[in-house]
């Protein structure tokens, strides 16, 4: 819809002075001015006029054996913007084209550019439910249509249902058992009835922390008949963790807001998250003869606590061993990496210094096991260094799911000549002999020291 907006504007112009106010007739074109502006901003925003699709067909059958198989047919489509009788945008393609309702799918979408999304269309069973949908003008009878919009970097997930009317009732069978022929060429009229949007298709969260699943539906029409359900799904067990039926206005559970649930946001509120709370949550949304289910999975990921056994600088003398050990403690998932790196010794002259080179007599500890479900490593060595390794940086280095960048820790190495055993040796036994004549000659001394209080002067 284009919008076009004359403003007449006087061409004379006088000048005044300073002190001069502004007339009402400034006024009313500055108003003039503003409201122009406003309807720019507001029309010339671009909308998608049409999606390039995957329409999957389905042929179903009976085999040889009498059981039903089903095979599918990727076939070209176009989800097409506008007004019926509109032409193709692309004539060899099947054509969804998609009118106005309450529900306009493009504003999900709105600041996604085409080459973001990925658009799948379905044929839709009502599983031989017959029901006429309740708005105004509609038909008696609907050939039903499924939607799905997904963002390539996992931002979102949108299911609508598009409804084409028509005047061919049912054959009183499952409707995908009779389901007519589509041509490459044939062009469906819809409107769009129905949306279900998660904007947290895929969450990653750290243990005790809350986490609110996005879910949020629309309708067409006012106080329908609808159902949101919560489902957990992990290891082939499923629970069920709200219902919520608008009809007899019973709940089950909790998690999801009553007042909300009215807006229509059925988003839910995950409690402090532990080890048991990842897995696969399905909010779906059920009026009749629709039902549309998105599935959130939900995964944990603890990062690793580093540490090392030794300070930032470890003193040690030439010959002598000591055992160095990088611990990695409460990660979650288990793989994990650990590496060792021996850096250059220090020197006033860093320009041009070898790169630190990994070391290979590295040890692994067994995963250990936490009560909390979390798992620790450790990776250790054993140092032996020369006069020639002072001063240089050893590194561990923990890799982990978690983590954007690796953890480092280190630590400067100083090694010192081992003292003389010989020299030593002198040294303990002078002491040793002066304190042997210290404790003889003591008696001597306190003896003579009394004799020499009882003379008389």
């Amino acid at each position: 819809m284009k919008v076009k907006v004359f403003l007449q504007l006087n061409t004379s112009v006088r000048c005044t002075s300073s002190k001069e106010r502004l007339r009402p007739k400034s006024m009313g074109l500055m108003l003039k001015i503003l409201i122009y502006l406003y309807l720019c901003a507001a029309v010339c925003v671009p909308q998608m006029s049409w999606l390039p699709c995957q329409f999957i067909d389905e042929h179903v059958f009976l085999n040889n054996e009498g059981h039903t198989e089903t095979d599918l047919i990727h076939r070209e489509a176009m989800l097409q913007f506008g007004q019926k009788g509109d032409a193709p945008v692309n004539q060899n393609a099947i054509t969804f084209l998609v009118t106005g309702s309450k529900l306009d799918l493009r504003r999900y979408i709105e600041g996604v550019e085409a080459e973001q999304l990925e658009c799948e269309l379905r044929r839709y069973s009502t599983q031989g439910i017959h029901v006429r949908w309740p708005v105004k003008g509609a038909e008696e009878y609907n050939r039903w249509f499924s939607c799905t919009l997904k963002h390539t970097n996992g931002l979102f997930t949108i299911i609508s249902f598009l409804r084409h009317p028509t005047d061919r009732p049912p054959s009183g069978q499952q409707d995908y058992r009779s389901w007519p022929a589509i041509t490459d060429r044939e062009i469906f009229t819809t409107t769009v009835v129905m949306v279900l949007q998660t904007q947290t298709p895929s969450v990653i969260a750290g243990l005790r922390t809350e986490q609110k699943l996005h879910c949020h539906f629309a309708v067409d029409h006012k106080t329908p008949n609808i159902t949101v359900e919560w489902h957990f799904q992990h290891r082939g067990e499923r629970a069920k963790l709200f219902s919520h039926t608008s009809r007899t206005g019973q709940n089950q559970g909790t998690g999801v807001g009553l007042r909300a649930l009215a807006g229509g946001d059925a988003s839910y509120k995950l409690p402090l998250t532990k080890m048991s709370s990842e897995g696969m949550y399905v909010c779906s949304v059920s009026v009749m003869p629709l039902f549309a289910s998105l599935d959130i999975s939900l995964h944990i990921e603890e990062a690793p606590v580093v540490s090392l056994n030794v300070g930032p600088t470890l003193l040690m003398q030439e010959g002598q061993e000591q055992k160095v050990i990088c611990e990695a403690e409460k990660y979650y998932p288990l793989d994990v990496e650990i590496v060792w790196y021996q850096g250059p010794a220090m020197s006033g002259q860093r320009v041009g210094a070898p790169l630190p080179k990994v070391l290979q007599n590295i040890l692994l500890s067994s995963h250990r096991h936490n009560q909390d479900k979390t798992y620790s490593l450790s990776a250790f060595f054993y140092l032996q260094p020369s006069l020639s390794d002072s001063g240089r940086q050893y590194t561990c280095s923990v890799s982990h799911k978690s983590l954007r960048v690796p953890i480092r820790k280190s630590f400067i190495l100083t090694v010192e000549e081992p003292s003389s055993w010989i020299f030593t040796l002198i040294v303990v036994f002078v002491v040793v002999i002066l304190l042997i004549i210290l404790v003889m000659m003591l008696p001597q001394l306190l003896s003579g020291k009394r004799s020499a209080q009882k003379k008389p002067y």
